[in-house]
């Protein structure tokens, strides 16, 4: 998922950002441009199993393969931890929104859009939708990851384009190894656990800027490994 649907925003009460696997979910996107092609991917790559339907599909969705009901896994897919991608080329049924775990839909015609949107309102299945008249109960964020770590930018809505800069500038500041951070940090925190203490009693903020990310960016990963071990109390400081 890479970026807003263009949505109406101005509502009082500001979203409540969630981080969401989808790994073996059964999810449906309706429609078959270019927008629906990035929710698609997206999905795949978070390891959904993913039913495109429209009348005409674009081919950067077909470009990702096609898999029958019953087939085994496919290689050629983007299979993230399980995707799976089945293509119906034909018309959004209504009411069928209702046979799935999450919906999106993007095909640039706000009456199908709007069908799709009450069909899974009407049913409790989460929805998003690039109709700007009918935005659906999810927004789909501007993304950058590097390994584990996922930044998602949502401006509610106002500005796709502006969710997409704040991404770019984001992800330009960052360092050049969020994996190997992330790695150490995990490590660290199952230390601190395996000790009995909190992760609070550690001033992380202070420990990354000053310690930590310089020896990283340097190169220096033993050397911050061997401290975040002396802080957390996984070996006695020398």
């Amino acid at each position: 998922m890479t970026e807003d649907a263009d949505v109406t925003w101005g509502n009082p009460f500001p979203d409540y950002p969630v981080v969401l696997s989808v790994v073996g979910l059964n999810c449906l996107v309706v429609g078959g441009g270019p927008v629906a092609s990035r929710r698609v991917r997206g999905l795949l790559e978070s390891g959904a199993r993913v039913t495109v339907i429209a009348p005409d599909i674009n081919e950067s969705i077909t470009a990702l393969g096609v898999e029958q009901p019953g087939d085994g896994p496919r290689p050629d897919l983007p299979q993230g931890r399980g995707g799976r991608l089945i293509i119906e080329s034909r018309p959004y049924r209504t009411g069928e929104a209702a046979g799935y775990e999450l919906v999106v839909t993007a095909t640039g015609d706000p009456l199908v859009d709007r069908t799709v949107v009450a069909d899974a309102v009407a049913a409790g299945v989460p929805v998003a939708s690039a109709d700007r008249g009918t935005p659906g109960t999810i927004r789909l964020p501007a993304v950058h990851r590097d390994g584990p770590v996922t930044i998602a930018i949502s401006t509610g809505g106002a500005s796709p384009a502006l969710a997409r800069w704040l991404r770019h500038r984001i992800a330009a500041s960052l360092g050049p190894d969020m994996t190997t951070l992330a790695s150490l940090l995990d490590e660290a925190r199952g230390d601190l656990h395996a000790s009995g203490r909190p992760t609070g009693s550690v001033d992380w903020m202070a420990l990354l800027d000053d310690q930590v990310v310089p020896l990283v960016d340097a190169g220096r990963i033993e050397e911050a490994r061997a401290l975040l071990r002396r802080i957390t109390g996984a070996v006695p400081p020398g």
